[in-house]
């Protein structure tokens, strides 16, 4: 008989890779991750993108990072700098594709979820309101760090 620990360690499990491979599918870099940390504070984003999952469970995917790895990011999926403006609308975007495809792969887990629209947030905003949280820190060869941080409610 699986523990109660056993199931929630392989539901945490199941997400990282979720968030892991979500990640590899979207961006077209080499990606590394560290060990993902249990968050039970508070987290800073100073830049970043906020998007809501509902359904299964139900809380927010988080990306943040410095501006200039979202732009390098930018530029590796779409061979030109991706500056101003149009830097604000990719970053909501992009959010939106590594959201949808974390939502696909964990529905593989039976896990079922839905997003919402991207927020994206510009200056530091300090997020609290969460029952327990993951953060996963992701490396893109050639770009940078973001964390990604899945936050339960």
């Amino acid at each position: 008989m699986i523990s109660l620990l056993d199931l929630e360690n392989q539901y945490n499990l199941n997400l990282t890779q979720g968030v892991v491979t979500s990640m590899k599918h979207v961006v077209p870099l080499h990606v590394t991750n560290s060990f993902p940390q249990v968050t039970e504070q508070s987290i800073l984003v100073d830049y970043g993108v906020f998007i809501e999952l509902t359904g299964d469970i139900k809380g927010k995917l988080v990306l943040c990072g410095e501006i200039f790895v979202f732009s390098a990011i930018g530029q590796s999926m779409f061979g030109i700098p991706i500056e101003g403006e149009m830097l604000d609308s990719f970053i909501g975007e992009l959010g939106n594709m590594i959201a949808g495809s974390f939502s696909t792969i964990i529905a593989e887990y039976g896990i079922n979820t839905d997003i919402t629209a991207p927020l994206v947030m510009k200056k530091s905003t300090v997020l609290t309101k969460f029952e327990k949280g993951m953060q996963v820190p992701i490396t893109f060869e050639g770009a940078g760090e973001i964390n990604v941080y899945l936050l339960i409610d």
